[in-house]
């Protein structure tokens, strides 16, 4: 699939945890059930991941009341422990995710390719308000 012409959107939180930690709530499935929801009538009940080049991860994300749900999946690209995270979408599309360590903090940047479905602001929206989910529950479990 060609990816060169594709509109990229970033999304970013600076995370008040060491990058130690805010790999770990990233990463385990365990915390990503808790935090991974754009808002509080969605939930994630279940994911996995294998997090290695080549491996693959996935998740549900549903509406609480049953009415909407989609998995969201991929294959991992670049896996670089408490920097780097690359990965291809089901669909195609390219996510790539840095950590940024500075002392107690944490940046954590998404840059993702664009759908062809929703709006680029609409997409932009609900990414951040999943890494502002991340960012919240980051901070009061680290």
């Amino acid at each position: 699939m060609e990816t060169a012409n594709k509109t990229k959107i970033t999304v970013a939180a600076t995370v008040n945890a060491p990058v130690e930690k805010v790999w770990e709530f990233w990463n385990a499935p365990a915390h990503i059930v808790k935090w991974c929801s754009a808002s509080d009538d969605w939930h994630t009940p279940k994911a996995e991941n294998d997090l290695r080049v080549g491996g693959a991860f996935s998740s549900r994300m549903e509406a609480k009341d049953g009415s909407f749900g989609f998995d969201f999946g991929g294959i991992y690209d670049e896996v670089e422990t408490h920097k780097l995270i690359a990965y291809t979408l089901g669909d195609g599309r390219k996510v790539k995710i840095t950590f940024s360590e500075n002392g107690d903090t944490t940046e954590v940047t998404e840059i993702f390719e664009a759908e062809e479905t929703n709006s680029i602001e609409m997409q932009q929206g609900g990414w951040q308000a999943i890494m502002n989910s991340f960012k919240r529950y980051a901070e009061q479990h680290k």
